[in-house]
């Protein structure tokens, strides 16, 4: 039976790329939100979600912090995907008939430059993938589309430039997240881990907490807080370590990191992908 890993939005989405380059052998279920993605996971109907997490250039992915600990998944992979961003219109069209061109708000100003220089303008879509499909079904040859080139093949359109996108940096990062924790060794690159913490009410509590990958040598390749339950007092920090809970320097850290704080919880131990390099 063929396994299914889950994303958020329409067949040639960002997401649906990282499903195809991560698990070219699972089928891959479109889902409306982040939290149809989970509930997909959780009730059986796909084996593996796939969830960006941040972005080099726009920073934290909304709300995701907030899901991944009631996730009730844990997470055994990452991913990442280079934003690579395609010019699409209908077949037969050239780009000289462009007038307007739709896309997720955060795509247009990626390709300023070049819509700018094609006197193109830009208009906001929900979804990038979503706009591809919208186009394919409307015969609109004065319109295209930004997106993914799997958005334009999925949706016959024609590709009229590649990677036209002002920077060459822009890259997103996924987690794979499955019912079942993986915590063995595997990959040739080292592990990550992922916890999050909240810190106990006592002066300079997270000052402390931090000292003991400090003194162990634990590099912590990522520390962002964010509040819980609508209250100011409440701050919760998530955190990615390099290293498996069992090697004996992460393992003292998070015994001196436990001794600070009210609630620890570890949302998975994961192959190091080498992209990080």
């Amino acid at each position: 039976m063929t396994q299914r890993i889950a994303f958020q939005g329409e067949p040639g989405a960002y997401s649906h790329e990282a499903c195809r380059d991560a698990r070219p052998d699972m089928e891959p279920l479109p889902c409306r939100s982040f939290e149809d993605v989970i509930a997909a996971v959780r009730e059986k109907r796909a084996d593996i979600a796939m969830l960006p997490v941040e972005n080099t250039t726009y920073g934290r992915v909304a709300d995701i912090h907030r899901l991944l600990p009631e996730s009730g998944l844990h997470i055994v992979g990452e991913a990442f995907v280079r934003v690579h961003v395609s010019l699409m219109a209908l077949p037969g069209v050239q780009i000289e008939e462009i007038k307007t061109v739709r896309a997720h708000p955060v795509l247009i100003p990626q390709c300023a430059d070049f819509l700018r220089r094609y006197g193109i303008q830009g208009e906001s879509a929900a979804d990038s993938a979503g706009a591809a499909m919208e186009l394919a079904e409307s015969g609109d040859r004065s319109s295209g589309v930004l997106a993914s080139d799997l958005a334009a093949e999925i949706n016959g359109l024609h590709i009229l430039a590649r990677h036209i996108e002002d920077h060459a940096h822009n890259t997103t990062r996924f987690l794979l997240m499955s019912p079942k924790a993986e915590m063995s060794r595997r990959g040739d690159h080292g592990m990550m881990t992922t916890f999050v913490f909240q810190v106990r009410n006592i002066p300079a509590a997270l000052y402390k907490a931090m000292g003991g990958f400090a003194t162990n040598g634990v590099n912590m390749t990522k520390l962002e807080s964010y509040m819980v339950g609508g209250s100011f007092n409440a701050t919760q920090f998530y955190a990615d370590i390099e290293g498996h809970p069992d090697d004996p320097a992460v393992q003292r850290a998070l015994e001196e990191l436990d001794y600070f704080t009210d609630m620890l919880e570890i949302l998975g131990t994961y192959p190091r992908d080498p992209r990080r390099d």
